[in-house]
C-alpha cells in the first residue's frame, strides 16, 4: 500500500511510520492517536522531537492518544467529564475528514492548536475535535497533543552536560513537527498540503503568532487565525533561566519525601529521573507563585533562544520578518473577567497593578488613570489585566502585521444572560462553544440556561462561516473590511454584527504611552 492510497472502505491509510485504520462516524471519517514523533521519554525527555518509530501491521487509530502530563482535573468543557489518561508518550495527531467520492478535489486543511496556558488541555477537548467544521464538507481538520508545563515550556539548556543535553521551546518544536507531518501526509486524507491554515485560542493563539515568526515554520502554512492570543508572552533567556532555577528548587521539595537521594542530585540527573507526577506538581507550584513575583508575566511560554525563536515576535511583525500570510486576530469583550482564583494569572490585583504603574513612564501614568479612574476596583482591574495580556498586544500585532500582509481584526462581544448577571460578560474563551457548535457540553448548557441560546449559537455559526471562507479563499469575505492602521476596522461579533473603526481608541492610546515596550 503506497502513501496516499486507501483501502476500499477508505479507512486504512499509510502515513509516516506505517498503516493506520480509522473509524467512520456517520459522514465523518476520523483517524486519532497517530504518532507524529517518537515518544519523548527516557533519553528523549527534554529533547527536540525525533522521527516517529515505524510499526508493523495495521495500527488502530480510533481513539485519542494520551494527554500530556498535567494536573488531573475534571474539565466541564469536555463532552464527557472523565479523568483522561496522561503520559509523556503524548505526541499524537488526529485527522477528521468528510466522506467523499474517490478522486474528489483535495480540501483545504485546518490545524488547531489547543489552549490551556501551556500547562493543561488536549486535542480530546471539544474544540480539538472540530466536527462542525468537518461536517460542512469543506475542510480536513487536524488536532494534536504537544508537551506542556515544565516538559514543554521551561528552558533547562543551561543545565546541559556531557551526559545529557536539554533543548528549549519543546512545545513549539512539537508544533512544527506536526506541521511537517501534515505537509507529508495530509494528501492521504484528502487534504491539500499547500492550503493549510493554523488556528488556536489563548495559549494556542500565542502559538499561532509565535509560529508566524519562526524560521523553522516558514512555508508550512498559508494562513493563520489567532483567537484571544497573549502575543507578547514570549520571554528572554535571562528571565527563563530564573524560572528554571526556581522550578528546580520546587522540584527538589517535591521529591524530598519519596526519593531523598535525588534531592542532592545534580540538575541534569534530577530532571531525568523525576517522576512525571512530581514534574507536574512542581509546575503547578511555579505557576501559582509567578504572577505575584513577576506581575504581567507567565512562566510557561516560549523563550527567545536565538534560533527556534530568534527574536520577540513583536519585532518580527514590526520589521516585516513574520511570515507574510493572511491573518485573522481578535479578542473577546472582557478577556480578564474570568481570571480569578486558581487561574488568577493576570496583573489584576492591587500589588500587581502597582508594579506595572511603577515600571511605566511617569508621563503616561495619569493618562492610564484617566482611562481607569477607579483602579484597582474589581471590574476595572479585570479589564486592565485583560487589556495588558490579550487585547492591547493583539492590536499591536494587527497594526504592525497589516503593514506587510493582509490582516482582519475582530472582537467577540456576545454574552448569554447568565454571564452578564455574574459579571463575566463575553470573557476569555466564551466564543469557543459557539464557534465549534458545542453548546451541548455541560458548561455551555449552564451559561445559556437563563436565555440567549439561539443568539449565541447563531453568532458562532456566523463566525464559523467566516473562518471557513478564510480557509478556502485567504480572506473572510466581502462584508469584513481588511484591517489597516488609519481605519483599524474591526468586526464586532454580537447579537447583530457590526464594523467599528478604531474601537476603544482612548484606551489604545493610553496603552501606547504606558507600555512602550509593547507599543514598539
Amino acid at each position: 500500500m503506497t502513501a496516499g492510497i486507501r483501502t476500499g472502505d477508505g479507512l486504512e491509510v499509510r502515513v509516516t511510520g506505517g498503516v493506520v485504520r480509522g473509524v467512520r462516524e456517520g459522514a465523518l471519517l476520523a483517524w486519532r492517536g497517530m504518532p507524529y514523533a517518537a515518544p519523548p521519554k527516557g533519553a528523549l525527555r527534554f529533547r527536540a522531537p525525533v522521527p516517529v518509530r515505524a510499526w508493523s501491521g495495521i495500527r488502530a487509530a480510533g481513539e485519542f492518544g494520551a494527554m500530556a502530563p498535567q494536573a488531573r482535573v475534571v474539565r466541564l468543557a469536555r463532552p464527557v467529564t472523565v479523568l483522561a489518561q496522561t503520559d509523556e508518550d503524548c505526541l499524537t495527531v488526529n485527522v477528521a475528514a468528510p466522506e467523499r467520492e474517490a478522486g474528489a478535489p483535495a480540501l483545504p486543511v485546518m490545524v488547531f492548536v489547543h489552549g490551556g496556558g501551556y500547562s493543561a488541555g488536549s486535542s480530546r477537548d471539544f474544540s480539538g475535535q472540530g466536527e462542525s467544521f468537518v461536517r460542512s464538507g469543506r475542510v480536513v481538520y487536524v488536532s494534536f497533543n504537544y508537551r506542556l508545563g515544565a516538559l514543554g515550556y521551561l528552558d533547562f539548556t543551561r543545565y546541559s552536560t556531557g551526559r545529557r543535553a536539554f533543548d528549549a521551546n519543546l512545545g513549539l518544536r512539537d508544533q512544527v513537527a506536526v506541521l511537517r507531518w501534515v505537509r507529508r501526509n495530509i494528501a492521504a486524507f484528502g487534504g491539500d498540503p499547500s492550503r493549510v491554515t493554523i488556528f488556536g485560542e489563548s495559549a494556542g493563539g500565542n502559538a499561532i503568532t509565535t509560529l508566524m515568526t519562526m524560521p523553522t515554520a516558514r512555508g508550512l502554512f498559508a494562513g493563520a487565525i489567532a483567537q484571544s492570543p497573549p502575543p507578547d508572552a514570549v520571554y528572554p533567556r535571562e528571565l527563563a533561566a530564573r524560572w528554571a532555577a526556581e522550578y528546580l528548587a520546587l522540584l527538589r521539595e517535591e521529591v524530598r519525601e519519596v526519593a531523598p537521594d535525588r534531592v542532592v542530585a545534580p540538575p541534569d540527573r534530577l530532571l531525568a529521573d523525576a517522576a512525571a507526577d512530581d514534574l507536574v506538581a512542581a509546575s503547578v507550584a511555579l505557576q501559582v507563585r509567578t504572577p505575584d513575583l513577576y506581575p504581567g508575566a507567565f512562566c510557561f511560554a516560549p523563550v527567545i533562544d536565538g534560533s527556534v525563536v530568534p527574536e520577540r515576535p513583536f519585532v518580527a511583525f514590526r520589521d516585516g520578518r513574520a511570515h507574510r500570510v493572511p491573518l485573522i486576530i481578535g479578542t473577546n469583550d472582557r478577556e480578564g473577567s474570568i481570571f480569578r482564583g486558581r487561574v488568577d494569572i493576570l496583573p489584576r490585583t492591587p500589588s500587581r497593578i502597582a508594579d506595572l504603574f511603577a515600571r511605566a513612564p511617569g508621563h503616561a501614568r495619569q493618562a492610564m488613570r484617566d482611562v481607569w479612574p477607579d483602579l484597582p476596583a474589581r471590574r476595572s482591574a479585570a479589564d486592565f489585566g485583560g487589556d495588558f495580556g490579550f487585547w492591547y498586544p493583539s492590536t499591536r500585532v494587527a497594526d504592525t502585521g497589516s503593514r506587510h500582509a493582509p490582516v482582519w481584526s475582530y472582537r467577540f462581544d456576545f454574552a448569554p444572560r447568565l454571564l452578564k448577571l455574574v459579571g463575566l460578560d463575553a470573557t476569555h474563551g466564551v466564543e469557543m462553544f459557539a464557534l465549534f457548535d458545542r453548546t451541548d457540553v455541560p458548561l455551555a448548557r449552564v451559561i445559556t440556561s437563563l436565555g440567549g441560546y439561539e443568539e449565541y449559537a447563531a453568532a458562532g455559526e456566523r463566525m464559523r462561516r467566516l473562518w471557513l471562507h478564510f480557509v478556502e479563499h485567504g480572506d473572510p469575505g466581502p462584508t469584513w473590511p481588511r484591517y489597516d492602521e488609519p481605519a483599524r476596522s474591526t468586526l464586532v461579533i454580537d447579537a447583530t454584527d457590526r464594523i467599528e473603526s478604531d474601537p476603544r481608541a482612548a484606551r489604545r492610546r493610553a496603552w501606547d504611552a504606558f507600555a512602550p515596550a509593547l507599543a514598539g
